[in-house]
């Protein structure tokens, strides 16, 4: 989750996925992507909470947290041109441009985020990073994922834009204002996403929202029987049918009066 602040507060980058998509097509969602076996090397130059700092907060151990934090910085970089990495421990990237090609390159998996950083004597902003949620899919859907949530402050001097072939369009948008597009049906999201947007609208500012220590546990929506029609549980799940769009709920409900 990339976070700016705005006039109103602080934005979250979202983008709706393209229709092409296998999974979650359409769906207005974060950045992100799947966990690649190069993500796991070890000779990454690091900055920041180590491996098995990450690892406890996130109730995993020190490998699989090294690969979770370097797959989100190389997906957020290929998904939005955002890089968490820098010249030094102490500093960012300001303009990532230069790196375009390189980014199609870790796109289409023709380089690894490792040999990528090494070859430009770069350092993984670890430090950049805040884990924030682990949400798990039902055991009933055919594709199951095992989603670790990140949040980060936008570096100055980047920008965050919309060439991927996974996105229609891109937006910043604060919470509330995502948050009520999704009730006016105009976009789609999925309750891990309503969840984190949720949180997201309780911060003032980015400063509020890195200092945040939210603690980790594994959610994993559960599907049961409610007055007859099939219903996900789920943390505050009564408040996401509450406001969800008539033209997505299940047939017969309604908003309660």
């Amino acid at each position: 989750m990339l976070v700016r602040d705005g006039a109103s507060g602080p934005e979250v980058f979202m983008q709706r996925r393209a229709q092409e998509m296998t999974f979650a097509a359409g769906m207005t969602v974060f950045p992100g992507g799947g966990v690649d076996a190069s993500d796991a090397q070890a000779e990454i130059d690091w900055a920041g909470p180590d491996p098995a700092w990450w690892g406890r907060r996130f109730g995993t151990d020190a490998a699989r947290a090294q690969a979770l934090v370097c797959a989100a910085v190389r997906e957020t970089f290929e998904e939005c041109g955002v890089l968490l990495a820098g010249p030094t421990a102490g500093t960012v990237v300001s303009d990532t441009a230069v790196y375009r090609e390189v980014r199609a390159q870790l796109e289409h998996r023709e380089l690894s985020l490792g040999a990528f950083l090494a070859r430009e004597n770069l350092v993984l902003r670890a430090d950049l990073l805040r884990p924030w949620a682990n949400w798990v899919t039902p055991v009933v859907e055919p594709r199951r994922y095992d989603t670790y949530f990140f949040v980060a402050v936008l570096p100055d001097g980047q920008r965050a834009d919309g060439a991927t072939s996974e996105a229609h369009e891109v937006a910043w948008r604060t919470p509330a204002e995502s948050l009520d597009r999704w009730r006016a049906g105009q976009d789609v999201l999925l309750p891990p996403t309503w969840s984190q947007l949720t949180a997201l609208g309780e911060f003032a500012d980015t400063a509020g929202i890195l200092a945040a220590a939210p603690v980790v546990e594994p959610i994993q929506p559960v599907l049961t029987t409610v007055d007859g029609k099939p219903r996900l549980q789920f943390p505050r799940n009564d408040r996401y049918f509450a406001d969800l769009p008539e033209g997505m709920r299940p047939q017969g409900s309604r908003r309660p009066s």
